[in-house]
């Protein structure tokens, strides 16, 4: 496996381009210098993590220290996909954050028992967005620095 970067990284998997451009933008103005990924369902998430697919060879691609997670996307959801992130023994130490539009109690509680860091449901306003990004990338330090 690839020594991980030193840079910090967000992947975020996300289907829809709006909210994918938001984060970017939220990322971006955070100032604390995280390289966004963006991959656009499970399925391509776990490609990345992997290595396999259009990212086979790519051993140079950075390794996150915080996974953004949206629930319902196509090929393979953000359920079945935080599954697979548990059950690998590298994975399963990254913080992995539900980031859903879903209210539904029953989507918060099967992503807390499938392992999940946290459940924030998207926000309304860029401001939230921006205050929940820069919580999330602090997080994310403080933990790995933890490590």
């Amino acid at each position: 496996m690839a020594k991980q970067t030193e840079v910090p990284t967000v992947l975020i998997a996300d289907d829809n381009p709006d909210d994918c451009l938001i984060a970017m933008r939220a990322w971006e103005e955070s100032k604390l210098g995280f390289d966004v990924r963006i991959v656009h369902d499970g399925r391509e998430l776990l490609d990345y993590l992997f290595r396999r697919r259009k990212y086979r060879g790519m051993m140079r691609l950075p390794w996150p220290w915080l996974i953004l997670l949206d629930l319902n996307m196509p090929r393979k959801d953000g359920r079945k996909a935080l599954v697979e992130l548990r059950t690998h023994s590298v994975w399963r130490h990254i913080p992995t954050v539900v980031f859903s539009d879903s209210t539904k109690p029953l989507d918060i509680q099967i992503s807390e028992n499938l392992g999940a860091y946290d459940f924030i449901n998207k926000p309304e306003t860029f401001q939230e967005y921006q205050r929940i990004i820069q919580d999330l990338g602090q997080m994310a330090i403080t933990q790995r620095g933890a490590a």
